[in-house]
């Protein structure tokens, strides 16, 4: 698994929309293989991805002619033109924007009359494709890909889940009230993420770094269900600097090979969460401590003198003489 940090959410986003617009412009079709099979995810960590190739389309340098998408998941009980569904939220930030053929765009029916036969269809639908070739996701706070909620089997295919309270919270932010997200969804399984030829996930914000320090750094489990991409021959994280708060220091230094990590490892620090919120350790004349955001607001200024090239968190190193 490769993990590749960038500064904030819009350069990973970047990073992704680079990589995919490459992807696709090096896709050379054949009667076989007519199409690049894209899995694409929903919410706002796609955005700034969506944004850019859309840019990239309008300037005259992509073209989607030969790609066909198959989203991820579907809230049950809401029609294609309902502003909160899935279906919505793709046309308006993407597929009405580009020139794809809407023929080779799949999304779940989240008002089919027969869920299962919708997720046995839509599963058989991708293999007449010839599978994903490139599946793009998102990682929820609980670690989970797609909608497949802590306690999913890992072997799993498209069908219908009952959504975590926590996910229904999470979630209510793109709706006027709680009240009104829908409590179940049709997803695609973590088995058919894994059968994807190649898998992209993007994970963005401190609310993620636990769910990626499981996904990465502990074993497989079927409560952190992203951690199913340790198994996987292809998988990328792109995260920003802000979701990496909970790894290890070793984990960064080898993946971001970034001199203030070194610093930090340098001084006999393993985490960037191991320190206690009380304890404040000096050593030369460094001081660090993991320390409540809100403590930690003053020192604003003494970070960024110090580390004027890197964007510093309250998790990170204070270069500063404790007094």
């Amino acid at each position: 698994m490769r993990l590749i940090i960038k500064k904030d959410k819009n350069q990973a986003g970047e990073y992704i929309a680079k990589y995919l617009k490459d992807r696709i412009k090096g896709f050379v079709p054949t009667p076989t293989r007519p199409y690049l099979v894209l899995g694409l995810p929903t919410g706002s960590s796609p955005l700034p991805i969506y944004k850019l190739l859309v840019e990239y389309h309008k300037a005259g340098e992509l073209s989607f002619k030969h790609v066909a998408t198959f989203n991820m998941d579907e809230y049950l009980g809401l029609d294609k033109k309902h502003p909160f569904s899935y279906h919505y939220f793709m046309h308006e930030n993407l597929f009405n924007h580009i020139d794809i053929d809407h023929r080779n765009v799949h999304i779940l029916n989240g008002m089919a009359s027969d869920a299962t036969v919708e997720c046995e269809n839509y599963e058989k639908t991708i293999e007449s494709y010839g599978g994903i070739d490139i599946f793009l996701g998102g990682m929820g706070v609980d670690g989970h890909i797609a909608f497949n909620e802590p306690g999913s089997s890992l072997a799993s295919r498209t069908r219908l889940k009952s959504l975590t309270r926590e996910t229904i919270l999470v979630n209510s932010r793109f709706f006027d009230n709680v009240s009104q997200v829908p409590t179940q969804a049709l997803t695609v399984g973590v088995g058919t993420i894994l059968d994807a030829r190649e898998v992209i996930l993007i994970v963005t914000g401190h609310s993620k770094a636990m769910a990626l320090y499981k996904t990465i750094e502990e074993g497989v489990s079927h409560m952190w269900t992203a951690s199913a991409l340790q198994m996987h021959k292809r998988a990328m994280i792109i995260c920003d600097e802000e979701a990496i708060d909970e790894l290890k220091i070793k984990t960064i230094d080898v993946k971001y090979n970034n001199n203030n990590f070194n610093v930090l490892h340098s001084l006999g620090v393993k985490s960037l969460r191991e320190t206690p919120k009380s304890k404040v350790t000096v050593s030369k004349s460094f001081a660090f401590a993991q320390v409540p955001f809100a403590v930690l607001k003053d020192w604003r200024s003494t970070i960024k003198e110090s580390f004027p090239h890197h964007h510093l968190n309250h998790h990170h190193l204070i270069n500063h003489k404790y007094k």
